[in-house]
């Protein structure tokens, strides 16, 4: 049988939970080298060097640096957004007038994930900004930007709150929005359709593909997604990370000035360890998603 929607609701955060704690530790060494590159794109020559240079520098702990927040960004994110997702997928089978049950085209559930990352960003932009800031204090203190170490999630939380307030934890929220609504329709628009050709391949049900085209579908959504939205991406780490040294411009400003003065290439600096990463870590995501929400969905089955 069918779950209530609040069962339901709760059985897609759950599962959204676990997919975004299986995506950091599948992929954190390689992110916290992409939000390097972006701040500093002139410090590292590429991301071997980023990460060679980081390990020497910090040990291995520099490349680990911000996991907890990072935890925290993905599983509050993904949370938000499957339970969203499910909800925005109701939506827009009730603007279409279509009955409840009816299954959406890829089309419809890209929209829908579209809508749902909206509400996911708002949960997602204060954690994603102390993971940024401790993934690049290294970078901060070495070129004299800053000068007191704040090396845990707990002394920058309380440096932003104490020099910023509350509103602080909201520096880079209209990035956030802007790199994910488009972000998360090719997202789910790619996955979605990568399982049908693969379910129509296999002459099976969607849901029956197998944990390898899972994989490989969630790693494509997730290319698809950094390769429309990596710019946006740029531009906000950059605001997030350089907002501890005094208040930044908005996204435009930010973005034109990052391409007049270092180049439009700079708003790819980080773009190789991201699109290296963006396989196993979507994979992993989509993965923990799927048969964490299947086990628990069939314990509802008649």
């Amino acid at each position: 049988m069918t779950p209530h929607p609040v069962v339901q609701a709760a059985i897609d955060l759950s599962a959204g939970a676990i997919g975004g704690a299986a995506c950091v530790f599948s992929g954190q060494p390689l992110d916290t080298a992409k939000v390097k590159m972006q701040t500093f794109p002139t410090m590292y020559r590429g991301f071997i060097h980023c990460i060679v240079s980081t390990y020497r520098q910090v040990g291995v702990k520099g490349l680990y640096q911000g996991t907890t927040p990072a935890l925290m960004a993905n599983i509050a994110e993904n949370s938000v957004l499957f339970m969203s997702y499910g909800f925005c997928q109701q939506v827009i089978r009730f603007a279409a007038g279509l009955h409840s049950d009816t299954v959406l085209s890829d089309t419809q559930k890209a929209c829908a994930g579209s809508v749902a990352s909206i509400f996911s960003s708002l949960v997602l932009c204060p954690t994603e900004l102390v993971k940024c800031r401790l993934q690049a204090m290294y970078e901060m203190e070495a070129s004299g930007k800053i000068t007191k170490s704040q090396n845990t999630v707990w002394s920058v939380v309380k440096t932003i709150m104490k020099t910023e307030g509350f509103v602080g934890f909201f520096n880079g929220l209209t990035t956030t929005i802007a790199r994910e609504v488009p972000g998360y329709f090719c997202f789910f628009g790619a996955y979605e359709l990568c399982r049908t050709t693969f379910a129509e391949r296999m002459k099976c049900d969607k849901d029956e593909i197998g944990a390898l085209p899972i994989i490989f579908s969630g790693g494509f959504g997730g290319g698809c997604l950094w390769l429309v939205v990596y710019p946006m991406d740029c531009v906000k780490s950059r605001i997030q990370v350089m907002s501890m040294t005094g208040k930044q411009g908005g996204f435009f400003k930010t973005l034109m000035t990052i391409a007049r003065t270092e180049g439009v290439r700079a708003l790819y600096s980080g773009l190789t360890p991201t699109m290296v990463r963006t396989f196993p870590a979507n994979g992993a995501l989509f993965l923990g998603y799927e048969a964490s929400r299947k086990f628990m969905m069939k314990q509802f089955d008649s």
